[in-house]
């Protein structure tokens, strides 16, 4: 998807935090915590894995943020994504990538603990908004370890992508637990 504003983003993330809620409205514990044949990880394990990696894409955006306010170049009001980049997620939209372990469930978190995460980092993302659209925060990355140096803006995209990947793949996880 091709974002040309900030609101752009935000509303992006909003509407696929809305398709997770969709997908697991009406969902059993039971459904929650089944483990198909031949999946790594339950649903519950995969609502867990989304917050952990939102939380950390929100320290790493703040500190990018930080950075970006220290230099004070403000900003024009452009998005900068490179074609690289974005193919390189349409890319990725196939593979099957290993989490690093920093990242990965403990299976001892519930998805109701899981999604009060996620909506402190949406209020955390809230809070960034101003500094999102305020600096230019073209001039600081910080590496992911399949994507390369990612800007905030960068980082902000993923983190919606990686929801939307995992909402996909908790959707498909669903269908073979009610089989």
């Amino acid at each position: 998807m091709r974002y040309e504003t900030i609101t752009d983003i935000y509303s992006a993330n909003e509407k696929i935090h809305a398709e997770l809620n969709q997908t697991l409205a009406g969902m059993s514990e039971t459904e929650a915590t089944s483990l198909p044949s031949n999946e790594k990880w339950t649903i519950q394990q995969l609502v867990e894995h989304i917050a952990i990696v939102e939380f950390n894409i929100t320290r790493i955006c703040e500190k990018l943020l930080e950075s970006a306010k220290t230099d004070g170049k403000p900003s024009d009001g452009t998005l900068a994504v490179s074609d690289a980049l974005t193919s390189k997620w349409a890319a990725a939209a196939n593979l099957k990538l290993e989490a690093p372990e920093r990242v990965q469930p403990t299976g001892n978190v519930s998805i109701t603990e899981s999604f009060k995460k996620m909506r402190e980092n949406r209020e955390a993302f809230a809070a960034m908004r101003t500094d999102f659209e305020s600096y230019d925060l073209s001039g600081s990355a910080f590496p992911h370890p399949y994507f390369g140096d990612l800007t905030a803006t960068e980082w902000f995209i993923l983190s919606g992508g990686h929801e939307a990947r995992h909402t996909a793949q908790i959707g498909r996880l669903l269908e073979k637990v009610r089989q």
